[in-house]
């Protein structure tokens, strides 16, 4: 009789404590590592277009594993989207967004505007009217469509490339993230492009807005149109939506009790994305070739690249959800 009551309470306690595990939010350990499921409370509902369900995918390395499926408004409601072009050449730094070049973020105002020809040493570059000081730059919906097309037309030459939220303003996006993050033996290398085999976005903010590859800025420069971010170091076209290429700080960020760097989202494997520095503005020096390592209390994570360098993480260390 002991026996059987013995085996009885280790099946109901199994059965319950791997569903209890199921929908826990704290670790659980992997190769004597921890590891972080993530936690879907951390996301702000305004910026989701449905709550949060779990679903079962398959993942790159070819298992099977339960994902949150997240759609995306891809509309921030921690912070103001813009302004990206400013109107005058006698605008200030309010009045225009920023612009990542050679590792450096600059103010987009009216002086950057009238010094392009200098800073890219091209006096091709010509985006505003001499006598009134006015910025050549997109005025419409159809306008955002031309000029953000990769072939651009010379209609569009010395344009600054300014797409507004009401473009974009029914768009979502889903995308689905592994529950719990299974680490790989080697990483996955992101795809450069829709039709490529890798994965393109680099992973998702608490508003619910991605981190997108890095912009193509060379075929941006290359038409002689400039398409600012904005301060959060977001901007739009219209098949993307808003989104990020840089993080500025601007986003909701979750602070360290020890002094690590904030947490501000979950990149596309379900391991944690932080910022760059340290609260106390340290670098951090053992981070891999994904921009991730480990510690004991977040697991593996990654530390995103500098606003400047038009990047966050280089690869994924985890396998992802198809």
């Amino acid at each position: 009789m002991k026996y059987k009551i013995v085996v009885i309470a280790a099946v109901v306690c199994m059965f319950y404590c791997c569903n209890k595990s199921s929908d826990s939010t704290t670790t659980t350990t992997n190769s004597n590592q921890t590891v972080i499921k993530v936690d879907k409370s951390k996301f702000l509902s305004a910026g989701l277009s449905d709550s949060i369900t779990i679903v079962s995918r398959t993942l790159s390395n070819g298992t099977t594993a339960d994902c949150f499926k997240i759609v995306s408004k891809l509309t921030p409601s921690d912070h103001n989207m813009g302004p990206w072009c400013p109107t005058n050449i006698s605008d200030d730094a309010s009045k225009g967004g920023i612009w990542l070049e050679g590792g450096k973020v600059y103010d987009v105002d009216g002086a950057f505007v009238k010094n392009l020809a200098t800073f890219y040493n091209d006096t091709t570059w010509n985006m505003y009217n001499a006598t009134t000081g006015v910025i050549t730059k997109t005025q419409t919906k159809a306008d955002c469509q031309a000029a953000a097309n990769p072939n651009v037309g010379v209609a569009y030459k010395n344009y600054c490339v300014e797409c507004l939220p009401s473009y974009v303003s029914t768009l979502t996006q889903t995308i689905y993230i592994p529950v719990t993050p299974v680490k790989l033996s080697s990483p996955v290398s992101f795809g450069n492009g829709p039709m490529s085999s890798g994965p393109t976005i680099r992973g998702i903010a608490f508003n619910g807005v991605m981190f997108d590859p890095p912009a193509p800025t060379n075929a941006i420069l290359g038409a002689y149109t400039l398409a600012p971010f904005d301060d959060a170091g977001g901007h739009i076209n219209l098949g993307a939506g808003y989104h990020y290429h840089a993080a500025t700080g601007m986003s909701t960020k979750i602070t360290q009790t020890d002094g690590h760097a904030a947490m501000i989202g979950y990149a596309l494997d379900g391991f944690g994305m932080y910022e760059r520095l340290s609260a106390a503005g340290t670098e951090y020096t053992d981070l891999d070739a994904s921009r991730g390592h480990y510690d004991s209390t977040r697991g593996y994570h990654y530390h995103v690249d500098k606003p400047g360098s038009n990047n966050f993480i280089n690869s994924l260390a985890g396998a992802y959800a198809n």
